[in-house]
């Protein structure tokens, strides 16, 4: 399954980014307890995807664990250390065609954050 986060496109049919004992403490989470980490994380860092690809992918894995229909989000922080309330949290469901097509423009080093606003969440748009 391919999973867009911001503008990194992970599979997350690759390796199991946890071992199965996280998994296993990761079961009891719920959606909104996912939702708040991630703002926690993208409120320390605004570009997690990119500087730390594993913690991003790990991430990714647990909102399509929760929420199986969900195959793309976008965590919206303002500034570097900023209050976890201020991330802006959006999630959708893309069909097959349009991710595959972001991870072939990515494979080529063509998707940026204004590709990806642009073709899937249209906030750059206007």
């Amino acid at each position: 399954m391919l999973f867009l986060l911001n503008d990194v496109v992970f599979d997350l049919d690759e390796a199991c980014p946890v071992t199965p004992g996280d998994a296993r403490r990761f079961e009891k989470l719920g959606f909104d307890y996912v939702l708040e980490l991630g703002c926690e994380l993208f409120a320390e860092d605004p570009l997690l995807h990119r500087n730390d690809p594993t913690r991003a992918r790990r991430l990714a894995w647990l909102i399509a664990d929760r929420s199986p229909e969900v195959n793309a989000a976008l965590f919206a922080a303002p500034d570097v250390a900023c209050d976890p309330d201020l991330v802006e949290p959006r999630f959708c469901a893309l069909p097959e065609a349009v991710i595959a097509g972001l991870k072939t423009k990515a494979a080529r080093g063509r998707l940026d954050a204004v590709t990806a606003d642009r073709a899937v969440w249209g906030r750059l748009a206007a």
